[in-house]
């Protein structure tokens, strides 16, 4: 028997009273407090304090200090901000970079491990995987010369990984195994010592991939023995879009792996201009190019939000979203023709809920036309519903459900076309 929306609607607001992170919402841009935002686990929202830092960026450190701003921040920046990004990962200060986009940084990493594991010739990942991690990957196994065989782990029902994958696809033949923390589509959650303690008995090198988990839940490399990692900051870390990515790379790995991309930042001096490349000490080699300095500050105050925030306080609160988003997909949209594509287990599930309909795309297009609620939709049929702890809130939680059911009741989706633009 289903509840009334009104007293769903109360249960929400007294969630919304307990909720330790609340005040957190006034520091984002929010243009349109009637517009419920729920793709966040693709693109997160504004940050004030990122406002006034790239203004005062622009106007004063570039415009008035011309080219000494990078004796005054700019070029220990990828360290610096990695450094703090490094306290949401569970790694050390010394392990992790921004730099680059995400794909550049596993095309490194991958390239890097497949070099130092000899002759071992395969390369393990998942169906779960984004795409591009898996393009990446076969563009790493392309420049080494197509020795290497890429096997990718299925599942049984397009939701979770079995165990019993790991041991069909993981043997003595296995240089790598790379895997997103969380999977795009259904929100999957993998356990990272489980699976890193796995492929490192079979002598293999994990790359994890946390794109859609750093900021949204604590991830800890070092307690689970991770060798290398990569990841976005325009998600949950909210730092814009196309801001740069980061990498980690495990101390005592940092010296034996060389990155393939040869630039004049991973060299060991810059400044003395040599004409052959010797590779930087430490996490440095990994970095190539000059950094992108107007996209790289913005990441900075995003991430000390979250610091601020506390991961595991942050992911407190996930759980109890995405709790009451299944609850509210029980009693309003499994008869309404949904299908629940994220696991039910808060263990195994990151900070979204993915429900699955024939008709999704146009339900979207609905949803963002026309009931001004906005997630996002990945093919052929998830609707993805992404839940950022510090800027949603519980009632919007259930007034989006609520506007979903008015969708289906009233027949909105079918006013528009099966016709897609270039991004969904």
């Amino acid at each position: 028997m289903s509840i009334p929306f009104e007293i769903g609607q109360a249960f929400a607001r007294d969630l919304d009273m307990q909720d330790e992170l609340k005040a957190f919402r006034d520091e984002f841009v929010i243009a349109d407090p009637d517009l419920i935002y729920l793709d966040g686990n693709s693109l997160g929202r504004l940050p004030k304090a990122t406002v006034s830092l790239l203004r005062q960026l622009v106007e004063s450190e570039w415009g008035e200090g011309l080219i000494r701003g990078w004796n005054l921040g700019w070029w220990d920046a990828p360290r610096r901000i990695g450094e703090k990004i490094a306290t949401l990962i569970g790694a050390k200060p010394h392990e992790v970079l921004v730099a680059d986009s995400t794909s550049v940084n596993l095309f490194k990493l991958a390239v890097a491990a497949l070099r130092f594991q000899g002759k071992r010739d395969r390369v393990v990942s998942d169906v779960f995987n984004f795409p591009s991690d898996l393009y990446v990957l076969q563009g790493a196994i392309s420049t080494l010369g197509g020795r290497h065989e890429l096997v990718l782990m299925q599942s049984k029902d397009s939701i979770h990984m079995e165990d019993s994958e790991f041991e069909r696809a993981v043997n003595d033949r296995t240089a790598l195994v790379e895997l997103s923390h969380v999977t795009f589509k259904s929100g999957f959650l993998y356990d990272m010592e489980r699976v890193t303690g796995f492929a490192h008995e079979a002598g293999a090198l994990v790359i994890w991939d946390l794109c859609h988990s750093v900021g949204a839940l604590p991830v800890r490399l070092n307690a689970c023995g991770a060798d290398m990692a990569i990841g976005c900051t325009y998600k949950y870390l909210n730092a814009g879009p196309g801001a740069p990515a980061f990498l980690f790379v495990r101390e005592d790995l940092q010296e034996k792996l060389g990155s393939p991309v040869w630039g004049w930042l991973g060299q060991e001096n810059p400044f003395g201009f040599d004409l052959r490349y010797s590779p930087a000490p430490g996490i440095n080699r990994f970095l190539a190019g000059s950094s992108p300095i107007l996209s790289m500050t913005a990441v900075e105050p995003a991430v000390e939000l979250v610091q601020r925030a506390g991961t595991d306080r942050i992911r407190a609160k996930s759980v109890r979203l995405t709790e009451y988003m299944i609850f509210l997909y029980d009693r309003f949209l499994s008869s309404r023709g949904f299908v629940l594509g994220s696991p039910r287990d808060e263990r195994r599930r990151g900070s979204q809920v993915s429900i699955r309909h024939a008709d999704a795309f146009r339900i979207i297009r609905a949803m963002i036309e026309d009931m001004k609620v906005i997630p996002d939709f990945r093919a052929p049929d998830n609707i993805r519903l992404g839940l950022t702890p510090l800027y949603i809130s519980f009632s919007e939680v259930c007034e989006a459900v609520q506007r979903i059911a008015h969708i289906i009741d009233h027949n909105v989706h079918e006013r528009f076309t099966h016709e897609r633009p270039t991004v969904t």
